[in-house]
């Protein structure tokens, strides 16, 4: 059975960025985010929701 689940995930940085925004978009493009598969679990795919924050 093929299903859609979405798991948040929480990132503690430190940034040269002077607003947090710019930090938050460069890692939402830049990020490689790994799911792995587990014998009771198929992973199919994985992607990152951009989050719209505002500047």
């Amino acid at each position: 059975m093929k299903e859609s689940i979405f798991l948040l995930i929480k990132v503690g940085i430190r940034t040269k960025h002077k607003s947090i925004h710019d930090a938050i978009a460069e890692l939402q493009t830049k990020t490689k985010l790994s799911v792995s598969s587990t014998p009771n679990v198929e992973v199919l795919e994985t992607k990152i929701i951009p989050l719209n924050t505002k500047k």
